[in-house]
């Protein structure tokens, strides 16, 4: 188990021998992680995102190289971009912190019978993920999907549907800053003030 937060880790360690396991080492950083997870070879890795060295690249690291454990992720972090980005990396499950810690030792054995563990509201953005797109409004302009990001693309879409900053946001299982931020480095990339005038440019 991998967490900044000390007593975080000590909570978790508690609920999780309260029901039966074993916390065989615990790590505050990416680099401690990976480096205990090796030592010990757990049947379950239990990593925070926001830490030092990055949860998210402790993850990789350790499903590179340790196939047999399955790692899970426990963060605060609802952002949809750190979730698919923890399962790009190739862990088996994304808790939020919010998770009752009694309910989180039959999930971590769900983990290990091959069960996905997932926080339900995060299971709802995996399934919007994949179903077939929305209508699109905007047309892109092959030069300025050279520009931007996927995530930018998405955002931009949204705006153009008509929908405000924080139903945009809600929509993506990020923060309204989160999206501020996108339409700011869109405004930046295309060279212009406004959303508008960035609608104008996108659209055919």
């Amino acid at each position: 188990m991998a967490d900044d937060h000390a007593r975080i880790r000590a909570k978790v360690r508690l609920a999780l021998e309260a029901g039966g396991w074993e916390v065989c080492a615990e790590g505050a950083t990416a680099g401690e992680a990976i480096e205990v997870a090796m030592e010990h070879r757990p049947d379950v890795v239990l990593l925070d995102i926001n830490m030092p060295g990055n949860g998210i690249s402790a993850a990789q690291e350790i499903s590179r190289r340790l196939p047999e454990s399955a790692v899970v992720m426990l963060t605060q972090s609802a952002d949809d971009e750190d979730l698919f980005d923890s399962l790009r990396a190739g862990a088996s499950g994304y808790l939020l912190k919010s998770t009752d810690p009694a309910a989180l030792t039959d999930v971590l054995r769900g983990v290990l019978s091959g069960e996905a563990a997932m926080s339900p509201a995060l299971v709802t953005r995996i399934l919007q993920e994949f179903r077939a797109p929305s209508r699109r409004v905007l047309r892109w302009k092959p030069a300025a999907v050279a520009k931007l990001s996927p995530r930018e693309w998405e955002v931009m879409e949204l705006l153009a549907q008509g929908l405000g900053t924080e139903d945009a946001a809600n929509k993506l299982f990020v923060s309204p800053t989160t999206v501020r931020v996108h339409v700011s480095t869109v405004l930046r990339k295309l060279r212009v003030k406004d959303r508008e005038s960035a609608f104008r440019v996108l659209r055919e």
